[in-house]
């Protein structure tokens, strides 16, 4: 029997509908209607978490809507990778940087497409703010990217 590992190129398109969840869908509607950006605030143990959710990761508290608080537009940038190839499931042509944004107010981070100026990458540590489609229909894409500050 060989054991020498086997190398696969596999290209897979995924489209899909999901259920929100319950923080999700307002957080959505939240961005879609408003251009705003919610968090979860934990009351045990003081984290504000973004995006929202129901269940706090580190204590396990149940957060509810009422436990949300707006954060951003405005973050820090904590880590970033540039996207060098085409798929047909990336939101923009390549190449492009995702980076971990951590929005003012948040304890927490998520990705999401940084825009630079051509010619210059993203740094660590920098602050961005979020652009907003003019147009949003309740998807995370409403934020077209974040930009530097």
């Amino acid at each position: 029997m060989e054991k020498t590992p086997m190398m696969v190129d596999q290209r897979i398109v995924a489209r899909g509908r999901y259920y929100a969840g319950q923080a999700g869908s307002i957080f959505y509607r939240a961005l879609r209607d408003r251009g705003a950006l919610l968090a979860s605030r934990c009351k045990r143990c003081a984290r504000v978490l973004w995006p929202p959710r129901t269940t706090c990761g580190r204590c396990f508290s149940q957060l509810t809507e009422a436990d949300m608080v707006p954060v951003g537009p405005g973050g820090i940038l904590e880590t970033f990778t540039r996207v060098a190839y085409a798929e047909p499931m990336h939101p923009r042509p390549a190449p492009f940087y995702y980076g971990i944004v951590k929005l003012d107010g948040a304890d927490t981070g998520m990705a999401h497409m940084i825009d630079v100026p051509d010619g210059t990458e993203p740094a660590i540590g920098m602050r961005v703010k979020a652009v907003f489609k003019s147009e949003r229909k309740g998807d995370i894409l409403d934020i077209r990217h974040f930009i530097p500050e």
